[in-house]
């Protein structure tokens, strides 16, 4: 019997296993998919990151190398070998995980992992083959699956999600994007680097919503500057039709009128779903709450030693939150007390420039009635941003309590961003004020200057370069 059995191989799934086996347990972990590390590693955080960068090359090569002196001629996209690429990354991303499974000695079976009871598990292969692994406890981390509107059905040809969309070997001459999330931001940003004409089509009044509002505005500005993607905010969506290979999407505009739009590809990123289909939750007593997993503050489900984390319970659906929740359900296991502040945990749109926030964002505090400060830094006044590729667009933007000067928020949009945030995630976590950051010695010239520069906007009118 195992002391602890994980079901999934995800980022929350596969540190958990690690983190339990180097805590003594005796630990395996279930996938049903041949490869090991879940969505993100496989369909989702590490291939779109790969597309990303390809197409960032192409298009620099194609629009802004001459400004550096580098002038390229007869440039082609050649998609079958980015995809190619992509999948060399997937490989030794995902046989890494592998080697950290044997590493710790951790057994692994491949098939479906279902409840019989609380402490049997069984596992049904590809081949329709099974058999039961016993264990102590459980922790539930298998993720989320693609979603889409009700009425369109994604068939995976003309209407498809980011799983597909990643294996294009040919490039659409048009794409209708449904949502204006991070999925689909980061896969308009691929399709239109490369030369698909894209349309957006998006519900909220802004891209990325769930961010603060100036990111969403200052990001639709770029995209539509220097990727000509046309972006249409406030549309409703009320279905999709194929025919003779020309996809038709339909929507209310924020008039009430019917509009239309068409192209050879439709992509569906409007969100995903908890995986919790064919898990047998019914066999222990455990019902979802529209489709979430309800645990209580140690992660645990409403049955005792059975654990849930990641896109399956409450919270953004990140692959590092899944992480953090992987530790820390390992450590509360082993009789340790660990932390989480889900305030500080990051969220990141990997478009160019890069789109980071962390803690709370401008309507929020207006929402709580808190009193705020903001302290705000553009990057065309950065030499260090300008010396590098020549752009006036994106900002550091910090919030800080009005009166105690205790840092709030970090939102970036700039170059850099995903690695920049970490700032403000230390910032919050050790509670710092918006003048702990303004006194920190920057290296010169860096872009992360634009964070000093915002915090001394925050504490009062000290901007030195503008």
């Amino acid at each position: 019997m195992y002391d602890l059995t994980i079901i999934g191989s995800g980022p929350g799934g596969y540190v958990a296993a690690i983190r339990a086996a180097q805590l003594g347990m005796k630990t395996a972990i279930i996938e049903k998919e041949s490869s090991l590390g879940g969505t993100c590693l496989n369909i989702g955080c590490i291939p779109s990151k790969a597309m990303l960068d390809s197409s960032e090359h192409f298009y620099n090569a194609g629009h802004t190398f001459a400004t550096h002196g580098i002038k390229i001629s007869d440039l082609q996209v050649d998609l079958a070998q980015m995809v190619a690429r992509k999948a060399d990354v997937v490989k030794k991303t995902t046989d890494g995980i592998a080697f950290l499974m044997r590493k710790n000695k951790i057994d692994v079976f491949e098939g479906f992992g279902s409840f019989v009871n609380k402490n049997t598990i069984k596992v049904t292969r590809a081949d329709g083959s099974t058999e039961e692994v016993k264990t102590q406890k459980t922790i539930i981390a298998t993720g989320s699956d693609v979603f889409s509107l009700p009425g369109i059905e994604i068939d995976g040809k003309a209407i498809i999600s980011s799983t597909e969309a990643l294996e294009l070997t040919t490039l659409p001459k048009q794409m209708v994007v449904i949502g204006g999330g991070v999925i689909a931001c980061e896969m308009a940003s691929v399709f239109a680097r490369l030369g698909t004409e894209v349309t957006i089509l998006e519900y909220a009044d802004r891209l990325i919503p769930g961010m603060d509002a100036d990111l969403g505005k200052e990001l639709a500005k770029v995209l539509k500057r220097d990727l000509k993607i046309k972006v249409n905010l406030s549309h409703k969506v009320t279905g999709a039709s194929v025919d003779k290979g020309v996809v038709t999407v339909t929507a209310e505009n924020k008039k009430g009128e019917e509009v239309s739009f068409a192209g050879d590809i439709c992509l569906m990123a409007v969100g995903r779903k908890p995986y919790t289909e064919g898990l047998g939750l019914e066999h222990i007593g455990i019902e979802t709450d529209r489709g979430r997993i309800p645990v209580d503050e140690k992660l645990q489900t409403s049955v005792e030693g059975i654990y849930a984390l990641g896109d399956v319970i409450k919270g953004p659906m990140l692959a590092h939150k899944a992480s953090e929740e992987g530790m820390f359900v390992a450590e509360v296991m082993a009789g340790q007390h660990p932390h989480i502040n889900y305030r500080a945990i990051p969220g990141v749109v990997y478009t160019w420039p890069e789109v980071a926030g962390v803690g709370y964002t401008e309507e929020e505090l207006k929402e709580n009635g808190t009193p705020y400060k903001v302290g705000q830094f553009p990057f065309r006044a950065s030499g260090r941003a300008r010396a590098s590729m020549d752009d006036g667009f994106g900002f550091v933007k910090i919030l800080a309590h009005k009166e105690t000067d205790e840092m709030l928020g970090m939102h970036i949009i700039g170059p850099r961003a995903a690695d920049m945030i970490n700032e403000g995630v230390i910032g919050l976590e050790f509670r710092a004020s918006a003048e702990d950051l303004a006194i920190f010695s920057h290296p010169h010239p860096t872009f992360s200057e634009a964070i000093k520069e915002a915090a001394l906007g925050a504490t009062g009118d000290r901007v030195i370069h503008m």
